[in-house]
């Protein structure tokens, strides 16, 4: 009976992931107490590693959970308070309000963005040229308005691509119900062109991502980081545009060329072209969606657009925090176009709360860092150095730890850390702007090498179109390591010839 219970024990824990994987998250769970009580330094290190194991293996199983018992472990025996761990969480209140509200928005907007990018998708032909379109677009709102509203836009398209040819791939019609998680009853002639299209999508959707991290770090606006430097610094919108310009520029020319280039070479997983027969299918469905359009449809679509234009110009004049805009683009669409009842409303926040969760572990993480002042020897053997080298050593210290912490809690500790080295006098104003250009460009440039680095990545790696589309975590490092290389040596030289 003992050895029945126990079986069914290990079975239930962690579901359906694979044996291995349950023995090295429980062999954690056991290191972790000794490590501690050796070195708290040494534990706090291989928690992270531990946690990014998790992430690394997102499609195995959801890193919720197996982060979520190393984060509580973690602050049961002491390398966190739960103090620091809710002082964290509300420090990105308005990240978390922004998961809930905006990404359940763009929900109700999926009819409006699947019938924009259809057009463009098969208007235009030139599959380097729909690339760079969506970097640009991408990069563009990024500017102005939020990278992880754009990532929820990205993977609104995706997933209705998707969708679409997965019915057809499957025997379906556009009208009935289906799975398109579930590739068992893809007709075989269909399975190939399937692949391809996948391929297709992800390059298109790591295009786009990479562009989110390209606008994001010229404006003031553009990541949550660059708000806390700008406000330590004194810089307006403008000032910070034109600060940050010599290193952001080229950085933004050198990514669109990395992504033209990367299309024509075929490399690192991109250059799939949009197959013929997906192609037919998405024209048949674009007609036939034309033509049983009913005045209905046609307003329901009138208003989308009008509430997108309204999102736009709210994000873009900050008229209030952007999960607060998230909520108002709720009750406008669903007000306006009849959605008034709880089941489906409630379909639009599925997407979003599982990333939210795991957010707060993230923090969780992030507290047991602060608290155990891992990132310090680094900083502290940084701000040694002679003057003249500080701002490239900042550079590359900021980018290496935020492929692997949050870009915006590197920021906020060195941020911090430079800005009482001036109040006391060791630094001057001019040499305090250059390292503060240094950290914004450090924390946002590099961090696109994983998902861990920037919040969009990760909450792409972990949304319901990365296991539709093979996109797993080393997946996502390898297809942005030419953007890692190229956008980082970029960023690099500039720092060393500007600053």
């Amino acid at each position: 009976m003992n050895q029945t219970l126990s079986q069914a024990f290990f079975s239930n824990f962690l579901g359906q992931a694979p044996n291995w994987y349950k023995l090295a998250i429980v062999g954690f769970l056991v290191l972790n107490p000794f490590l501690f009580m050796i070195s708290p330094f040494l534990a706090g290190w291989v928690l992270i590693i531990e946690f990014i194991f998790t992430l690394a293996l997102a499609l195995k199983c959801y890193p919720l959970q197996p982060g979520g018992l190393l984060a509580i472990e973690a602050i049961a025996i002491g390398m966190a308070s739960p103090e620091t761990v809710y002082h964290e969480t509300v420090g990105n209140f308005e990240v978390i309000l922004l998961l809930i509200f905006m990404v359940a928005g763009i929900f109700f907007m999926k009819d409006l963005l699947l019938f924009v990018f259809s057009k463009v998708l098969l208007k235009i032909k030139s599959k380097i040229l729909i690339s760079l379109l969506f970097s640009f677009i991408a990069a563009f709102l990024s500017a102005f308005l939020d990278a992880l509203t754009v990532t929820a836009v990205l993977i609104s398209v995706g997933v209705g691509f998707y969708t679409v040819y997965h019915k057809v791939a499957s025997g379906k019609k556009f009208h009935h119900d289906h799975d398109h998680g579930d590739d068992t009853q893809v007709i075989e002639y269909h399975r190939e062109d399937l692949d391809q299209f996948r391929a297709f999508l992800r390059s298109l959707l790591m295009h786009g991502a990479v562009g989110t991290a390209l606008g994001g770090v010229c404006t003031l606006v553009g990541e949550p980081q660059n708000l806390l430097i700008a406000e330590k610094m004194g810089w307006n919108f403008i000032e910070f545009f034109l600060i940050m310009a010599p290193i952001t520029m080229p950085v933004l020319v050198a990514g669109l060329a990395t992504c033209a280039i990367l299309e024509v070479t075929k490399v690192f997983g991109y250059g799939a072209q949009l197959p013929k027969a997906v192609e037919e299918v998405l024209t048949e469905y674009d007609a036939e969606q034309e033509a049983k359009r009913t005045p209905k449809d046609s307003m329901a679509l009138i208003i989308q657009a009008v509430v997108a234009l309204i999102l736009v110009i709210s994000l873009a004049t900050h008229v209030a925090a952007v999960g607060l805009v998230g909520l108002m683009v709720i009750v406008l669409l669903t007000a306006f176009n009849g959605i008034i009842e709880e089941h489906r409303i409630g379909h639009a926040f599925e997407e979003a709360l599982p990333f939210t969760a795991l957010l707060v572990v993230f923090f969780a993480i992030v507290a047991v860092i602060h608290e155990q002042h891992l990132f310090t020897p680094i900083i502290d053997a940084v701000l040694a150095m002679e003057p003249s080298k500080q701002p490239t050593m900042f550079y590359i210290a900021n980018g290496v730890l935020s492929m692997i912490s949050d870009n915006v809690f590197v920021a906020t500790v060195y941020i911090n850390e430079v800005r009482a080295a001036f109040d006391a006098g060791t630094i001057d104003r001019e040499h305090f702007e250059m390292l503060a250009v240094a950290i914004n460009t450090g924390t946002n440039i590099p961090s696109v090498a994983t998902p861990n680095g920037q919040a969009a990545f990760l909450f792409l790696l972990t949304s319901a179109i990365a296991p539709l589309l093979r996109l797993s975590y080393g997946k996502m490092v390898i297809m942005a390591l030419p953007y890692t290389i190229v956008m980082g040596g970029t960023g690099l030289a500039a720092v060393a010839a500007f600053l």
